[in-house]
This record gives structure tokens, sequence and C-alpha cells, in this order.
């Protein structure tokens, strides 16, 4: 959201001011709605448990849907580690106890790299996903809002907080604050060539991180959602809303969640033509002057009839400064060696 606002003219500028402004007023009565908490789906050992794997020869990319995510290429990924899970709420927390980290949601906007931007916008929050009662299709501004106050420890609103939701991932983190607490470690994020070969878990070239079986035969594979986007949420997998890490079962590598949940932050810059010189900073022409890392794996609210990119080889780009309801993140690490 900032990279955009800086990318805006004048007179577009007071519109996305205005729009803001909307939202914020909208969001009131709304934003404090608190989720309710589920019993924790996998012990707290193997949330924390990272996964080594081997590297090797895998074909990145897919033709079948979304052009941003073509051309297919053979490449080969180094041997690297991975987090079983999703980075979660009790592991943010102890990270930001030990080194007294604030979130950039939880910051606001700066006044000295923002001067032009009035004060009632710079309050500390971030974008929520609240279901719309009405709206036209692909019309995203219908079921997005800015919550003051929403952040990762109060993920839906200042009146909302992570008491019971310890093992679920922690999302409202920017690529910044996922780094961040990623070095914290000694670790750092997965590239998106990491990310994608650990997602397929050895299958080369299917759909899905479990072969090619549709999502929708058997028992539910992955969070994500069931029913009419954005309208309607049948929960047939369990859930309306994000999950608790491990709730699904988790794919031949052993990683949980690389399907669904949250999308997750990588490492590597986005572009929308990976044909194009490299950018460090990224680019999509959608969102000019940007920049932008490239995110994984799909989310709660991909579905059937609007977001086919509960898949491995789904990629969007993202504003390295915008956090949101719906993006979270797992760290990896350079492996030199494998055991015997």
């Amino acid at each position: 959201m900032l990279g955009i606002l800086k990318n805006f003219g004048e007179e577009k500028g007071f519109l996305l001011l205005s729009f803001l402004l909307a939202l914020l007023l909208a969001s009131c009565d709304k934003a404090d709605q608190i989720d309710q908490p589920s019993p924790p789906c996998l012990d707290a050992a193997l949330a924390n448990e990272s996964v080594l794997i081997k590297g090797g020869q895998f074909e990145f990319g897919e033709m079948r849907y979304y052009p941003e995510e073509g051309p297919v290429e053979q490449i080969e990924v180094a041997s690297f580690e991975i987090d079983a899970t999703e980075v979660t709420n009790a592991q943010f927390e102890k990270f930001v106890s030990a080194t007294g980290y604030v979130t950039e949601a939880e910051k606001g906007l700066s006044a000295e790299v923002y001067p032009e931007v009035p004060e009632e916008f710079r309050s500390p929050g971030s974008a929520v996903f609240v279901s719309p009662d009405q709206v036209s299709d692909g019309n995203a501004d219908g079921w997005w809002q800015f919550v003051a106050g929403a952040t990762w420890k109060s993920p839906t609103g200042p009146k909302s907080s992570i008491e019971g939701q310890e093992h679920y991932p922690v999302m409202h983190v920017t690529y910044l604050d996922a780094r961040t607490y990623a070095n914290w470690l000694g670790r750092r994020l997965p590239t998106e060539q990491e990310w994608e070969y650990a997602a397929r878990g050895g299958f080369a070239g299917a759909k899905y991180a479990w072969g090619d079986e549709s999502p929708h035969i058997g028992e539910s594979k992955a969070n994500t959602w069931q029913g009419n986007f954005p309208h309607k949420n049948d929960g047939v997998d369990g859930f309306l809303g994000v999950a608790p890490v491990g709730c699904y079962n988790p794919n031949n590598y052993g990683l949980y969640d690389m399907t669904g949940n949250l999308w997750e932050w990588t490492e590597t810059a986005y572009l929308a033509d990976r044909q194009m010189d490299y950018r460090s900073e990224g680019y999509d022409p959608r969102q000019p002057g940007v920049t932008l890392k490239s995110i994984k794996g799909g989310s709660f609210l991909c579905s059937d009839n609007y977001c086919q990119r509960y898949r491995p080889a789904a990629r969007q780009g993202q504003d390295i400064t915008l956090a949101t309801s719906h993006i979270g993140f797992r760290t990896a690490a350079d492996a030199d060696e494998l055991p015997l």
C-alpha cells in the first residue's frame, strides 16, 4: 500500500486517501469481530522443526493456468532446510519478547517518509478481509478493508487478540518483518524456486502439492475457500478463515500447509514476466514503481470461482510494505551437506 501511495499523482492520491477514509469508517463495526480459536492440530515441537530438502532438478513454473506462472523451466536447486510449518503466533511472540521488535503495521506511516499523507491515515493498522454482502465480480475493494489497530497480535482489530491462537500462523507481517524474524534465527526466507521445489514434494509436473487429484475429492487436502467467493464459504474443510498450522496432511517432504491457509513471503523479486531482465525491486506493469516480492502457496481465500492459486506454481507480486490478513511466511537456511 505504501508503494502505491508513492506512485499516485495528486488527483489520484486524493481519491486513494478518500477511499482509505471510507475503509476506516466502514470497518468500525466489523473490525472487532474475534475469531473463535481452535485447538492445535499439530504438536508444538513439530511446528518448530526444520526439514532438510535434498537438492535436485525440477520443472519450475506452469502453463495451464495464469501467464505469470510460465514459462516452464528445468532448473536445479541446491539442498536447503525449510520450516515444516508456517511461523506461528507463539514463535513470533517469542521473537518480539526477546528483541522488542515492532512490526510495520504497528508503526503506521512515517511522517518523514510520507509528509503528504494526512495524520489520520498514518495510524497503525493493516488490511483485513471482510466477506461482503454484495460485490461486483473482481472488485477487491469490496472485501478488503484497512482496519486501524489490526496487527499480528490483534488480527481483526484492537479488541481482538491471539489468546488461544498461539498455534495459528502469524499474519499482518510485511516482507521486512518476516526477513527480520528469519535473520534473528540465523536463517532467511526461501527463494521462490526453493519454495516451489519443496511444495511439489517430488511430484514432477503435477498440478497440486499432493499430485493431480482434485482438492475436492476425498478428505480436505488444504485450507481453501469452499463455495462462492467472496460471499459464502461452506467451510467443508473445517475452517471459515485461517487454520492452526498442520491441520492437513503434509506433503511427501513432511511440509504442512504449502497449499492454502496463508500466502507466504519469499526472498525473490517478483517479475510479472519471468523472462524480462532481472530487476532487484521486481516489476509488474499493474504496479509500476512498487517494490515487489513473490508470494507463494495461495490462502484460505483461494477458490474455484475466483483464485485457483492453491498450487505450487502459483505466484503473485506483493508490495513489500503491505501487511494483510492472508500472508504469512516460513524460514529457510542453506544446507551444505546432507546427513548420511
